[in-house]
């Protein structure tokens, strides 16, 4: 996938998570598009590991399907940002 596609999904993908994750989430649009990147990580990989039973790093395409998996990693990883940071929600 190209620069511009991640960029694309990104925000997508970002801007979706933090709109449906409770509570106030800070960042502006760079902190939303790595949110959704690392979002497209998390979720490509626990679906390949659904899938094949193999962990694998991939990320999500830039389709319906990819970005739905992109923002449940994207939730995961604001999950995840607040548990280890112990901010609270």
């Amino acid at each position: 996938m190209n620069i511009i596609a991640w960029v694309i999904l990104g925000l997508l993908a970002g801007a979706i998570a933090k709109a449906i994750y409770p509570g106030h989430q800070s960042g502006g649009i760079l902190t939303t598009m790595v949110l959704g990147i690392v979002g497209a990580f998390i979720g490509g990989t626990l679906l390949t590991l659904l899938e094949t039973g193999k962990l694998q790093l991939t990320a999500a395409s830039l389709s319906i399907p990819g970005i739905f998996v992109a923002v449940l990693g994207a939730i995961i990883a604001i999950w995840l940002w607040y548990k280890f940071s112990g901010r609270l929600v």
